[in-house]
């Protein structure tokens, strides 16, 4: 009886492990908007490079789909797909599940004419700004008053130029995009304001928890080992894991 007991216990414990392995997800559906360098329709880009590198040696599969910024959370939210990119933290608060760790960190800055007093985090509020649609800066940076929302990035420096805007407030790269097309790059200048933690935002379903699990648990090796660095090199985007490090509760 003893033996027979003994064999129905290892039985269960057999059968809770494969159950446990067939509730992780074999693929997860990431959406996000095209950013150069980082999220590339090619599938090229650091935050593809880190989330496959957070997913694949765990046995999942990353598949995408390029999209705009507010449409991506949508999907999420519905279930029709695991996660969106380039969220803040607590950006959206209805069925969506954060995780612990951040993946990537905007270097927020203005860009203004250089005929415009040097802005910073204290005189911002002062301005009248203006950001891409979805962005929702008024809850990161302090005491912003007036601002205004923009559909695309193609109109800003007419924006600035004829006075419609003070400053035009974006992550630094998407910011030096839109330098790029300048004709008179240099009647504009960019200014650093501060850093703001870059989450996934995955669905509050079963099946997005999961992978929210996976991604914490992944990315608190990876960071612990420092594996991550050579990606951050390679797309000559600065590393933002040297100050969590620091932080006790940093690991789970």
């Amino acid at each position: 009886m003893r033996v027979c007991w003994l064999g129905v216990v290892l039985l269960s414990l057999g059968l809770s492990s494969v159950q446990a392995e067939e509730a992780v997800p074999a693929e997860i559906r990431l959406v996000s908007e095209h950013w150069a360098g980082h999220t590339n329709e090619d599938g090229s880009g650091l935050a593809w490079d880190i989330l496959r590198q957070v997913f694949e040696p765990a046995g999942v599969r990353l598949s995408f789909q390029i999209v705009p910024y507010t449409r991506s959370i949508g999907l999420v939210q519905r279930g029709e797909a695991d996660a969106w990119l380039g969220s803040y933290r607590d950006e959206v608060t209805e069925r969506i599940v954060y995780p612990r760790w951040h993946y990537d960190s905007d270097q927020i800055s203005a860009l203004g004419l250089t005929s415009q007093p040097l802005p910073t985090l204290q005189t911002l509020g002062s301005y009248r700004l203006a950001w891409m649609r979805g962005y929702d800066y008024q809850n990161y940076l302090p005491g912003l008053g007036k601002f205004q929302e923009v559909a695309r990035r193609s109109g800003i420096l007419g924006m600035l130029e004829r006075g419609h805007a003070d400053f035009y407030i974006d992550a630094l790269t998407e910011i030096e995009d839109v330098l790029r097309s300048a004709e008179t790059a240099e009647r504009f200048r960019i200014t650093r304001l501060t850093d703001l933690p870059l989450y996934p935002g995955f669905a509050d379903t079963a099946r997005g928890k999961a992978l929210a699990h996976i991604y914490d648990r992944r990315m608190a090796e990876l960071v612990q080992s420092d594996a991550l660095r050579p990606l951050f090199q390679r797309w000559q985007q600065p590393y933002p894991f040297d100050k969590d490090m620091e932080k006790p509760d940093a690991l789970p």
